[in-house]
């Protein structure tokens, strides 16, 4: 069983691709290659999890009028062709969403290859609204995105395949948080709130929390883990001497995030795919503070959806200094912080990169 699977950008079209790759390889024994960009995040982590990669250089949707604009069509034409011998001979070709995923999309259907798509947001993408009459299958996150599929299309509510390392959280809580504090310079006594924009970061976000940290000083009994992106931690260094009685860890990346769900007790963050559907899992109450320049201000969408299963409370970017003082409030109201989990675990979809597999191959074979 051949699949091709086309992912990248950022993590949120990665590392899904990667959790169902790795199910197909384990429990249906499919060869799995990576179609993707040279310079996307792929270009890292898909080789690094052991799986043949291919480059093909593909060009982003440009809305304006300039020379990058006219080069961009041409750069797509050359991709699709680039493409064509790569999903030669796949039984299904799999797109994960993004501009990367564009050429060989279209090359499998040129070359009559069935095509499964995954959207991971509440709000569609360019990328999978043109690819979506071409598919056989497209599977969702979220249950309002069905109405905003175009063509005909069989639409499923799956879920995001969320990597195994999260899934394993809730079962190996204890040990995991234990190592994070062995790593991170984490106290055991004190309760851990994590702050993180996703895998690229969210300075301003963290700069508001750090700017917080007078509000803290008194509390002996807090501690910040801040994840900033990478290159940016020497920008909130200072916080961590400005802390007062609370504590202030601040990181530039991490490659284990499993260790810092483990150990947070609350979590504020943006509300990207990978970050939301990993919290879920995880159980983090969490205060959500959509990036306000997302496409079609997707992120607020997929924040409402947990805030109204009541596992998260979402603040718009443009009140995200009123953050420090709910964060106090949720951690003065610990019946509330159970309720919030409890309600998180509840909308967690565990099995999606299972039932997405199940499709790929029951689709390889007809």
């Amino acid at each position: 069983m051949n699949v091709v699977i086309a992912a990248g950008g950022t993590g949120g079209h990665v590392f899904p691709a990667l959790s169902l790759a790795d199910v197909l390889v384990r429990d249906h024994g499919a060869h799995v290659r990576f179609i993707g960009s040279p310079e996307g995040q792929e270009a890292t982590h898909i080789p690094a999890a052991g799986y043949r990669f291919d480059a093909v250089k593909a060009a982003p949707f440009v809305r304006e009028v300039s020379m990058r604009a006219a080069k961009a069509p041409v750069i797509a034409v050359r991709s699709v062709f680039a493409c064509a011998p790569l999903v030669r001979g796949a039984d299904v070709a799999v797109g994960t969403g993004g501009y990367v995923s564009v050429a060989p999309m279209l090359a499998a259907r040129r070359a009559h290859v069935p095509i499964v798509l995954h959207e991971p947001n509440a709000i569609p993408g360019l990328a999978n609204r043109l690819l979506a009459r071409s598919a056989t299958t497209v599977a969702i996150a979220f249950d309002d995105t069905r109405s905003r599929i175009p063509g005909g299309a069989r639409i499923e509510t799956i879920g995001y395949p969320v990597r195994r390392t999260i899934l394993d959280v809730p079962a190996h809580r204890a040990a995991l948080a234990e190592e994070a504090r062995s790593l991170l310079g984490l106290e055991p006594e004190r309760r851990t709130v994590m702050v993180t924009g996703g895998s690229q970061g969210a300075l301003h976000m963290d700069q508001v929390v750090a700017a917080a940290m007078t509000s803290f000083a008194e509390r002996g009994d807090l501690q910040l883990l801040i994840v900033t992106g990478p290159g940016r931690e020497s920008e909130l260094a200072g916080a961590a001497e400005r802390g007062g009685v609370a504590r202030v860890v601040v990181v530039p990346f991490l490659d284990r995030m499993e260790l810092g769900y483990a150990a947070a007790d609350l979590v504020v963050a943006r509300s990207g795919a990978t970050t939301i559907s990993e919290l879920a899992v995880c159980g983090l109450p969490s205060i959500l503070v959509p990036y306000p320049h997302a496409t079609a201000d997707h992120q607020t969408l997929n924040a409402r959806h947990f805030e109204r299963g009541g596992g998260a409370i979402v603040v718009p970017n443009a009140e995200i200094a009123s953050v420090p003082a709910l964060v106090e409030s949720l951690l003065s109201d610990p019946d509330r912080l159970t309720a919030m989990r409890t309600a998180m675990l509840g909308m967690a979809r565990v099995d999606a990169a299972e039932r997405i597999a199940e499709g790929v191959i029951a689709l390889a074979r007809r």
